[in-house]
């Protein structure tokens, strides 16, 4: 539609016309874009044909829009076509502001072929550092035209109503609604500690070795339980409480305290590698790590998802098969 009406008209002001006191000119959108094909064509036929109508409705359409204007645009015969010079005015003004509209569209065209914008993520701490983290420089570098943020957080929300695009926890924790694509898993723990911590400590050959060591206890949540290390081999499983000087609640301290030589700390196993490789950690009870499972990646609905969350979903996907989830231990990382 034409924007104003009454004193505000713009074609009014365009075309020196006097509107009727409230009276309101506005044309639709359809008829504009079918004044404009005319206009170039100056022709109905080829006009119609350019936009998929027949010549007898756009001069239909031509007419509604001149009789809501008041103002004669085009000058017609059986013969011909040309514009008055009211049409002539009024082309002026919407040529630009319809190249805006036809340039918009243009740009939402692109952006859903590629990646392209803002795309938010709410995922657990842990899932953040597992699945985005180690993909995030080479996804940006992908694709530059992304602006990614990752917000972390153990509380289950509505991302939908707090504006964001998808979320990354464990299976047990997503809303029926949503659709979820596994990320990663199952997930592998592993027990770690300094090189420092562990010259003045025997490594643990067994988990109830851990009597006599001092360990990162993990509580799940704000004010959640602390969780019991879970332990299998063989078919047998056991877990043990431990004890130590600091209590955390998110992975990422656990492993901080653990690199500070704090005491050993029970992990995810991805989270660990780098740590692994530079020799500021060291692996013990690896043949006891059991596994548990993985983490999903969600969002609402399966039409028009953004081509930046197609992209990272990919992204994240490429060097991780989904795996059954079976025989698998609870996960220690998510909260009760």
């Amino acid at each position: 539609m034409l924007m104003k009406a009454a004193n505000e008209n713009p074609i009014s002001d365009a075309f020196g016309v006097e509107g009727n006191s409230g009276m309101s000119h506005r044309g639709d959108l359809a008829d504009l874009t079918a004044f404009i094909a005319v206009a170039d064509e100056l022709s109905f036929r080829a006009a119609a044909l350019r936009l998929g109508v027949t010549p007898s409705a756009l001069s239909h359409s031509m007419r509604q829009l001149e009789e809501r204007l008041k103002v004669r645009l085009l000058n017609r015969t059986t013969r011909s076509v040309s514009l008055t010079d009211a049409g002539l005015r009024l082309l002026e003004r919407l040529r630009p502001a319809m190249d805006q509209v036809a340039d918009a569209l243009e740009n939402l065209n692109q952006e859903r072929s590629r990646p392209f914008g803002r795309l938010r993520i709410y995922a657990m701490h842990m899932a953040a550092m597992a699945v985005v983290a180690p993909i995030w420089q080479r996804f940006l570098s992908t694709y530059p035209e992304v602006h990614l943020e990752v917000q972390a957080g153990e509380a289950a929300i509505d991302i939908v109503a707090k504006g964001f695009d998808a979320g990354i926890a464990p299976q047990d924790l997503l809303a029926a609604d949503m659709i979820a694509v596994r990320v990663m898993g199952p997930l592998k723990a592993a027990v770690v500690g300094a090189p420092a911590y562990l010259t003045r400590q025997r490594p643990p050959r067994v988990p109830d070795d851990l009597a006599g060591h001092r360990c990162v206890q993990y509580r799940r949540g704000a004010n959640g339980a602390v969780f019991e290390w879970p332990f299998e081999r063989n078919g047998q499983s056991q877990k043990i409480s431990v004890e130590g000087q600091v209590m955390v609640n998110e992975p990422d301290l656990a492993m901080r305290a653990a690199v500070d030589g704090l005491g050993l700390a029970y992990l995810i196993e991805s989270l660990t590698e780098p740590f692994l490789r530079s020799g500021q950690l060291v692996r013990v009870l690896e043949d006891w790590s059991p596994s548990f499972e993985g983490v999903f990646l969600y969002y609402p609905g399966r039409r028009q998802v953004p081509a930046a969350l197609r992209a990272l979903i990919d992204m994240i996907r490429s060097p991780h098969g989904p795996a059954p989830a079976k025989g698998l231990v609870d996960n220690p990382f998510v909260a009760d």
